[in-house]
């Protein structure tokens, strides 16, 4: 079995780190903080001096550091020792542009490298239920799919490297644009005198239903949808009860006086977005004026 390398035991890495450690093979772990690798002294891994200490007894190196700096120091590093065929998975989210120069480099010493940002946080690296996108040669995927599975239950090969980091990017910017969201609805609740933790409460639970924004994520395309497509009446009934519904919160933040920039926008972005065109959003508003 090949023999596993973690670098950076911090609040994602220990947890995935420490589901590697009963795997056939051995660990070897480096932190820069003795604290942090002591649990896995007492489990039985082997504890690193530097990146280049480490390197040479590992096939695959996982890193999960802070940015792309430290990402670069530790690649220097692994590259002193590393051998031919080593894999260096790396699981900062960083630049994708970091992720195609450094693959150069590493290939330059025979090294691959990887980029696997991961999604799910801290409990879900704590319950082993990550998704890892893989931005990785065939041959490279193959090496990291079976240990990354025993810290994620879902593996994707994004593409060649630098495609797993685009992926994450696009992930969060679907999970921050949501926050800014949600601090938009918050703001319109509690203009209206609603207790907004009971709001908090009524998305989680709903979100947890219906899946959220992600729910409406299954087409392989963002192109237009032909009117005879299977989703054409699926989305398009998405996009005239979610047009209805902005329309009506839009009206009530303009009776409150609360700015809804975001809700704005997707009023008028949600239909195209949706592959399905634009309602009858106009003809909506004045009977909803005079209602």
């Amino acid at each position: 079995m090949t023999r596993l390398g973690y670098i950076g035991l911090g609040n994602m890495g220990a947890p995935m780190a420490k589901r590697l450690l009963d795997r056939p093979g051995g660990l070897t772990v480096l932190d820069a903080r003795p604290e942090a690798v002591e649990p896995f002294t007492a489990a039985g891994a082997r504890v690193a001096g530097d990146p280049a200490d480490l390197a040479r007894d590992c096939d695959v190196v996982c890193v999960t550091v802070v940015d792309d700096a430290q990402v670069r120091t530790v690649v220097a590093g692994l590259l002193d020792t590393a051998r031919p065929g080593t894999v260096i998975a790396v699981h900062s989210t960083i630049a994708d542009t970091t992720a195609v120069e450094l693959a150069a480099e590493c290939a330059d010493r025979g090294v691959e490298l990887v980029d696997a940002p991961v999604s799910g946080g801290a409990p879900g690296a704590e319950q082993g239920r990550l998704a890892v996108m893989v931005g990785a040669s065939d041959a490279a995927f193959d090496a990291v799919r079976e240990p990354f599975s025993r810290f994620a239950d879902l593996v994707v090969h994004a593409g060649p490297v630098g495609a797993g980091t685009r992926m994450k990017l696009a992930r969060n910017l679907l999970h921050f644009v949501s926050f800014t969201a949600a601090a938009e609805a918050q703001r319109l609740a509690e203009a209206a005198g609603l207790d907004i933790t009971a709001l908090g409460k009524v998305v989680r639970h709903t979100d947890a239903i219906t899946g959220g924004a992600g729910a409406i994520m299954l087409r392989d395309t963002t192109a237009p949808i032909p009117p005879d497509d299977f989703w054409f009446p699926i989305l398009d009934h998405v996009r005239d009860l979610g047009e209805k519904d902005l329309s009506l919160a839009l009206g009530l933040g303009a009776r409150l006086g609360v700015d809804l920039p975001l809700a704005t926008r997707a009023l008028t972005g949600l239909g195209p977005g949706l592959g399905v065109g634009t309602g009858d959003v106009e003809s909506r508003n004045r009977q909803e004026e005079r209602i």
